[in-house]
């Protein structure tokens, strides 16, 4: 069976959005003390973003104004990432991370709320509407691996596995840093915002990622497609028009699962969908937003 997105939107990058002014918040979960950017409109229906893996919150920096005079818009760095506290010992499973998540929306008293989650945060989205419903009142997947194979966790624990970079001054962090995948679309000032929010000082004096490498060290398998079965609001996969990881087969696996499932593709982007094309982004998610 073949199926084909309904929509394509967008045009290349979104040039001329700013990153999004925000506060600092911190809030415990799962013992663990997490960060969270708060971007200002606290009296609006919340939407809440979470990011990928060895990623942080400031992956929403760009697409937050097309939200926040809608939307109480916050991103969460989930445990290990960004300003959020690692775990020691290591644990970083998709039913922590839900876990987590659901404490954190408790706690912030999160009611009826859009989910957004790009990536291993699509995954860990699908975990916590799945488990947890009643408080969730949208869900929105972004080019998330729904099927985590052998093959790939085999090749995440083998990076994780390695000790990082380290750099001598932040200055050099900054002119190294790439995102993985390769073949973004972002421009380089999105880049090097994202690179300016993720580094970190060590007691060495060396710089280096702020995300925790037992990540991806501990990565398990994972099948999130019967995960489909228990979600019954109103639902969007974002595929960006270059990755392949919400293929036509993909997609149907999902709406035979879960019917009501919408797609929609972004022009001009691949995996990091919200640095590659911000303003489609933005236009692909509020058209769901307001069919509902």
């Amino acid at each position: 069976m073949s199926v084909r997105p309904n929509t394509n939107l967008g045009s290349p990058r979104g040039d001329g959005l700013q990153p999004a002014a925000y506060t600092s918040h911190f809030v415990e979960a799962g013992g663990l003390r997490l960060h969270y950017q708060d971007y200002g409109t606290a009296n609006r229906p919340p939407l809440l973003c979470l990011h990928g893996g060895a990623a942080h919150g400031h992956w929403f920096d760009f697409i937050a104004p097309g939200f926040t005079r809608d939307y109480y818009v916050i991103a969460l760095d989930q445990r290990g990432h960004g300003d959020s506290a690692w775990a020691n010992p290591p644990e970083y499973s998709y039913e922590r991370y839900a876990a987590d998540l659901a404490e954190v929306v408790e706690k912030l008293d999160l009611r009826d709320f859009v989910l957004v989650g790009h990536s291993m945060g699509g995954t860990v989205s699908l975990e916590y509407a799945a488990r947890y419903p009643g408080r969730v009142g949208r869900l929105v997947i972004v080019d998330s691996t729904l099927q985590m194979t052998l093959d790939r966790v085999a090749a995440l624990r083998n990076v994780g596995s390695r000790q990082g970079s380290s750099y001598a001054t932040k200055d050099e962090f900054v002119a190294r840093y790439r995102l993985r995948p390769a073949g973004t679309l972002a421009t380089p000032a999105v880049i090097r915002h994202l690179a300016e929010n993720g580094a970190r000082q060590s007691p060495d004096g060396r710089w280096r990622h702020k995300f925790d490498r037992n990540v991806y060290a501990t990565r398990e398998t994972t099948d999130g497609l019967p995960r489909w079965n228990h979600i019954r609001i109103p639902a969007l996969l974002v595929k960006a028009e270059r990755s392949q990881r919400i293929s036509p087969q993909v997609y149907a696996e999902v709406k035979a699962r879960c019917p009501h499932a919408e797609l929609a593709e972004v022009a001009h982007s691949d995996h990091h969908v919200t640095l590659d094309n911000p303003s489609g982004f933005v236009r692909a998610v509020k058209r769901f937003l307001t069919s509902q």
